[in-house]
């Protein structure tokens, strides 16, 4: 993963605002939490050690009451790209959401490095299943800088689920449709781009006990999961990903689940190691800043060793166009 970082000329950039992503930075940072053999997700260990009743998410993650997240052009940096990476942290992952965890600091990286997007802000979260954790639902802010990093390692990883199969995606997907606000898409009818990376189906529906516990709305009775999804759709390009070493990687039921609702943006990935390259990629070909040929070059040129793995799973991927309202199929 580093590799891929390396070979890009420039250290450090100016990406959004005031904001730089500067990847000695990053890199210094977690050599210094080795050294000093501190966790690199202090947060989620202080939540072991918490009653459950007590546990939360941490402030910067609370998606209750929020009213926007806000993604905005600046001076410096006029055509900001929004890019949400949201990931489950049941049980049924395994060990690999503290491999996504630590992968996705590079992802910022990659991107303004690879030249695949202009201006990106990421958006980071965790999806858990809103029947039955404590905490199903936490959502970041949108940064262009190194304070992406420090809320990875806010994430409390709650290893939950209720054993059924279904997550709740829905919940999220709920919260993005109607509290992101984004410059790419008001100022200029661009579409952004959101990644839900796990291994399980949604919900039947969407609870309005869970939006209201969850997100503090009374939306009075529970949703169509499809419409939440179309609701979406329309300003931003959906995207999942199924990564390997999860408990259902190898069930027909998950695909075809997730192509009735994303269709060829269903991505699996053998290899969990190349989380952020997968999405760096995926925008880049979007975009039509690359093409796969010329992602995959640029991946052997780093000697990325989840390059195999990043092509099989972009075998179907096609660049689309960024602007208009998105259509889903009538049934998951």
């Amino acid at each position: 993963m580093t590799a891929i970082l390396d070979i890009f000329t420039t250290r450090k950039e100016s990406i959004m605002g005031q904001g730089y992503w500067d990847t000695s930075a990053f890199r210094s940072a977690a050599a210094a939490r080795r050294a000093a053999g501190a966790d690199d997700f202090g947060y989620s260990a202080r939540m072991r050690e918490t009653p459950r009743h007590l546990r939360v998410a941490a402030p910067s993650l609370n998606a209750y009451g929020v009213t926007t997240r806000e993604s905005r052009d600046s001076i410096d940096h006029p055509r900001s790209t929004p890019i949400v990476v949201l990931f489950d942290v049941t049980g049924s992952m395994g060990r690999v959401p503290i491999t996504v965890q630590k992968r996705l600091g590079d992802l910022l990286g990659l991107l303004t490095r690879g030249g695949y997007v202009d201006d990106p802000q990421i958006m980071v979260g965790a999806i858990g299943d809103d029947q039955f954790d404590v905490v199903p639902l936490q959502i970041g802010q949108f940064e262009s800088d190194n304070r992406i990093d420090e809320q990875l390692r806010d994430i409390y990883l709650e290893g939950g689920g209720g054993g059924d199969k279904r997550e709740g995606y829905a919940l999220a997907a709920y919260f993005l449709a109607t509290r992101v606000v984004t410059d790419a898409w008001d100022r200029r009818g661009h579409k952004g781009h959101v990644f839900f990376i796990g291994d399980e189906m949604n919900k039947d529906v969407l609870y309005a006990e869970s939006v209201r516990r969850f997100i503090g709305d009374d939306i009075g009775e529970d949703r169509d999961v499809a419409d939440v999804y179309r609701e979406l759709a329309q300003r931003f390009h959906i995207h999942y990903i199924l990564p390997n070493l999860t408990s259902y990687y190898d069930d027909p039921q998950i695909e075809d689940h997730w192509r009735a609702i994303v269709g060829e943006r269903f991505l699996k990935l053998d290899d969990p190691d190349g989380v952020a390259d997968l999405i760096a990629l995926t925008i880049g070909v979007m975009e039509n800043a690359i093409t796969v040929d010329e992602g995959m070059a640029d991946l052997r040129d780093a000697g990325a060793a989840a390059a195999p793995a990043v092509g099989k799973a972009l075998a179907q991927v096609t660049p689309r166009p960024i602007t208009g309202t998105g259509t889903l199929p009538a049934d998951l």
